[in-house]
């Protein structure tokens, strides 16, 4: 039988990286070459928002998980993403610091090519997600 941690460690996306833009560490999804393409040929050419929520999971005992749910204004699209914050503070760091969040395709040239960034709109809540899993690593 599998831990509920256990199923979140399997679950989880590991293709997180920062990348340098003008000079800022932005915080970085990669998604593998063919869900990137679809997600670039649904919003190509359109004015697109995209709803950014961080869902914080945490078991009390120093285990935090961030679930990261982007919801685009064109094509119908929802991504979502299970974060490891225990191995990734450093990029949750970067998006309260920078509050920008960039989806790539592991082929990219991070911060020249194929990179799709998203400003978040309300940067109080990249800040508020970093408390809250800083807090909760220190359990």
């Amino acid at each position: 039988m599998v831990s509920e941690l256990e199923q979140f460690l399997l679950e989880r996306h590991k293709d997180v990286t920062l990348f340098d833009y003008e000079g800022k560490k932005v915080p970085c999804i990669i998604l593998d070459e063919k869900k990137f393409d679809t997600l670039m040929k649904a919003i190509a050419g359109k004015p697109v928002s995209v709803e950014t929520n961080l869902n914080i999971l945490q078991d009390g005992l120093g285990h935090v998980f961030v679930r990261v749910t982007l919801q685009f204004s064109q094509g119908g699209i929802e991504e979502k993403f299970l974060i490891y914050a225990n191995e990734t503070v450093d990029f949750f760091e970067s998006l309260a610091e920078t509050t920008m969040l960039a989806l790539s395709s592991p082929n990219s040239s991070y911060g020249n090519s194929n990179v799709f960034m998203i400003q978040l709109p309300k940067p109080e809540r990249a800040q508020n997600a970093l408390d809250v899993i800083r807090k909760g690593l220190h359990k």
